[in-house]
């Protein structure tokens, strides 16, 4: 099953006033050609991912398929239809991310984004899933698409994630915030450890997002993500 949560998954709070100015963050972010979401998915796009202070795991800048020889030691390879990913650089959370302010909560979600990239491609979501609290069902969603993508030697290609606007909705004196963000996601594609095809391709897509945070003792946690319709 795919790794996105779900269309019907859009929280009632999301639907505020708040959130009222989506409709216009999307407007500019989308226009120029990107493809919209697929009605049957909610699945966050796939582009080259651009984080705040963090390296940039991803597909190659052209989108084309990497030699399938053996890369030298410590040497970064994509995953394509002949490999796993190799040698995927770990995202490093940029210290204005562990601020509780609104340039720290826009550097936690590209971070956030940043370490959800290097889960897909990699497998490993220890660095993701702590970032996530337990009542985040559009998390645990996510989390277990990426966990059945590197099940039984099978891997994912493609997928990366861009978060091209945050539009964080800021309130004083609270420890509870929202944002707006708009999330494209280039195509991704699933393989088996023979090579064929693990399930059919899932589209690029350029969606908007509410994503809800708290900060505590251990920073930044994701409480809540929904699509905005």
């Amino acid at each position: 099953m795919p790794y996105r949560p779900t269309d019907s998954f859009t929280p009632a709070r999301l639907r505020g006033a708040g959130l009222a100015l989506a409709a216009a963050l999307l407007l500019t972010g989308c226009q120029g050609g990107t493809p919209s979401p697929p009605s049957t998915t909610t699945a966050e796009p796939t582009s080259s991912a651009t984080t705040t202070g963090a390296p940039t795991p991803g597909a190659s800048e052209s989108g084309s398929a990497v030699s399938s020889g053996a890369p030298s030691a410590g040497v970064y390879k994509p995953a394509d239809a002949k490999g796993k990913a190799e040698n995927v650089p770990v995202p490093v959370m940029p210290e204005l991310a562990k601020e509780n302010s609104k340039e720290g909560l826009e550097a936690f979600i590209r971070y956030w984004y940043a370490q959800q990239n290097y889960a897909i491609e990699s497998g490993d979501r220890s660095g993701w899933a702590p970032l996530n609290s337990g009542e985040c069902v559009a998390c645990a969603r996510i989390e277990k698409g990426i966990g059945d993508s590197h099940t039984g030697g099978r891997w994912s290609a493609g997928g990366t994630i861009s978060v091209p606007a945050i539009e964080p909705i800021w309130h004083d004196n609270s420890n509870s915030q929202q944002a707006k963000v708009q999330v494209v996601q280039q195509q991704i594609d699933y393989y088996n450890p023979d090579g064929s095809r693990g399930r059919p391709s899932e589209s690029a897509t350029n969606s908007a997002f509410g994503f809800m945070v708290k900060f505590g003792i251990d920073g930044w946690t994701v409480t809540n993500l929904g699509l905005i319709h």
